[in-house]
């Protein structure tokens, strides 16, 4: 199952602050698709799964999709 966010408009650190509250509530497997138009997203997003042993599935066009691993 893939949950959508909506961060379009929002501002460093918001999308990854709201990915952090909604990640929890999918099961490991699921993905959630972050539309983020901030261009610190594109640092942000990435670094973020990083840190969180989370999969960056793919990251294009303000469009990043991130599956929950643990």
């Amino acid at each position: 199952m893939n949950v959508d966010l909506d961060c379009t408009g929002l501002l460093c650190p918001l999308p990854v602050i709201r990915l952090a509250k909604i990640l929890p509530t999918v099961a490991v497997g699921d993905t959630v698709t972050v539309l983020a138009d901030d261009p610190a997203a594109a640092t942000d997003i990435p670094a973020w799964c990083r840190m969180r042993s989370q999969e960056l599935v793919s990251a294009a066009q303000n469009q990043y999709v991130v599956r929950r691993v643990s």
